[in-house]
């Protein structure tokens, strides 16, 4: 009997043949996964350290998507084209959430002047896939930093991250504890384990989440899960307002009903 190697998927848990594994791809994807908002230049030495690959290996990644065009360089620095945006633009339009929730958000937001969105929790971060937008909105700040399309938030620090994060197990909880820690970003942050936990078990608990400055400082969310049919957790739906326009009281006793609803709705066409 044949016995194939197999290789597991550290985050995922899924595993692959060796043979049906392309190194090479893996590498040249984890390398634009190298750029960020913290640095949006890198060199070779700096792509080699995000990747772990030689700096060899990594100049010759960084010259073949240059070469097909993801890429752009001043011979010393690399940086993302917007060609790379074709992967994103491409869930964006053939996923079947986010075109379904896409008319419901806007619904929302012409009901309550307030802005919502729909979004995945990918790692340690989360992921806005939609959102709702109105002509009339443009002018005003409704949608606070980062909620546009395919931005990363922080999960420990967002309303959404943390009603994702308390349908996992505590065991699975601790684990991305572990690996991604809490980072601080406004005084507001839960950076204590403990506390954390807690928090989680009172969203599981509630079913919804508050949150409030805890990405951005004049910012406040609350959010509820959207369950598949077998009851799991696939995405977070919330609304987003600032803390000078909307009190808590408004949010919990006339949103959460909307988003409710809308999640109940949801979950027969997920």
């Amino acid at each position: 009997m044949l016995r194939y190697q197999l290789i597991e998927n550290k985050i995922s848990g899924e595993t692959i043949k060796q043979d049906d594994y392309i190194a090479g791809l893996a590498k040249g994807l984890s390398l634009l996964e190298a750029f960020g908002i913290d640095r949006q230049k890198l060199n070779s030495t700096q792509i080699a350290e995000r990747t772990g690959l030689s700096r060899t290996a990594a100049r010759r990644y960084l010259r073949t998507l240059k070469f097909l065009g993801y890429l752009e360089s001043d011979d010393y620095y690399f940086w993302l084209t917007p060609k790379v945006l074709r992967l994103s633009s491409s869930y964006l339009s053939s996923a079947h959430l986010p075109k379904v929730v896409q008319p419901i958000l806007n619904l929302l937001s012409t009901q309550t002047n307030l802005t919502f969105s729909l979004v995945v929790l990918d790692e340690h971060e989360v992921v806005p896939i939609a959102r709702s937008y109105l002509p009339q909105q443009h002018n005003l700040r409704l949608n606070p930093y980062g909620m546009h399309l395919g931005n990363r938030l922080p999960a420990h620090a967002t309303s959404t991250g943390k009603v994702l994060l308390a349908a996992l197990s505590l065991d699975e909880q601790k684990c991305w504890v572990k690996k991604y820690g809490l980072k601080r970003l406004t005084p507001y942050t839960i950076q204590d384990e403990a506390q954390l936990y807690q928090v989680l078990v009172t969203i599981q608990k509630q079913d919804y989440c508050l949150s409030k400055e805890e990405h951005e400082l004049g910012v406040i969310a609350i959010a509820v899960p959207i369950l598949n049919a077998q009851g799991k957790a696939i995405a977070a739906l919330n609304c987003i307002g600032q803390t000078h326009l909307v009190l808590e009281e408004q949010l919990i006793q006339q949103i959460l009903p909307l988003l409710r609803n809308t999640a109940y709705e949801l979950r027969s066409m997920v």
